[in-house]
């Protein structure tokens, strides 16, 4: 559905008293409306195809199809723009990256607050409120920018308990400073830098710092741009964002 009215939801967990909860939830929420609740990842492709929805509360622990391939098939169907709050167990950098990949913008760790919740629903509300009253001439360029920045929301990843395997919070913390550092007003360093000169800022080694890199990039709390010099294989660079 679409239009000024709630924003009409389908929940998808497997476990039918948690998709009760949260189902209790959205619709006390003035701006949503449950219009499905499904506990299998095809009963969850079916309600999407029969409902339209515009927002889908996802979980990826599903029985039957995994709800990483749901949301992929939402993607490649005729709902590609659907919003997706991902609501899982799944703390993995894999589940983390794909869902970004897949236009994730929302990703809730199991468990949750009722806040948290409340939050990345007020968060739809707001968008799909921009999304209304966005001029028709065409975006400028600074909407344009904020736009492909948006990147995924999820929790803290030092709130995230345990982080991936192998990765602590102190040498996160480490590496998320350096990046902060790098261009800084002053310090006389480049904007960004690869793994290896990273690696020799931390103290750590390259081949770990390019770990915490990637969860950082999947994460949303750094950016991956792919230098081009001579023949061979890019360069990765890494910033802040």
């Amino acid at each position: 559905m679409s239009g000024a009215g709630p924003i009409g939801t389908v929940i998808v967990d497997d476990d039918r008293a948690i998709a009760e909860v949260h189902a209790r939830f959205v619709a006390a929420h003035d701006g949503f409306r449950v219009l499905a609740t499904a506990h299998s990842g095809q009963d969850a492709l079916d309600a999407v195809a029969r409902h339209r929805p515009e927002l889908i509360l996802l979980d990826f622990g599903l029985p039957d199809i995994d709800g990483r391939e749901v949301l992929r098939r939402v993607r490649s169907s005729g709902l590609g723009t659907v919003e997706v709050i991902a609501v899982t167990a799944a703390r993995d950098l894999e589940s983390v990256r794909f869902a970004r990949l897949n236009g994730v913008r929302h990703y809730l760790v199991k468990p949750f607050s009722a806040r948290e919740l409340r939050s990345r629903l007020d968060e739809v509300a707001a968008h799909r409120a921009e999304q209304r009253q966005a001029p028709t001439t065409g975006l400028a360029q600074s909407e344009v920018d904020a736009m492909l920045t948006g990147g995924i929301r999820t929790v803290s990843p030092t709130a995230v308990s345990p982080l991936p395997k192998g990765l602590s919070a102190v040498s996160l913390d480490r590496v998320r400073a350096a990046l902060r550092e790098l261009g800084a007003p002053g310090q006389g360093a480049a904007p960004d830098a690869s793994a290896a000169e990273l690696a020799l800022i931390v103290g750590m080694s390259r081949v770990s710092v390019r770990r915490y890199l990637e969860f950082l990039v999947a994460i949303g709390d750094a950016e991956l741009t792919p230098r081009y010099g001579q023949a061979g294989r890019p360069e990765h660079r890494y910033r802040g964002s």
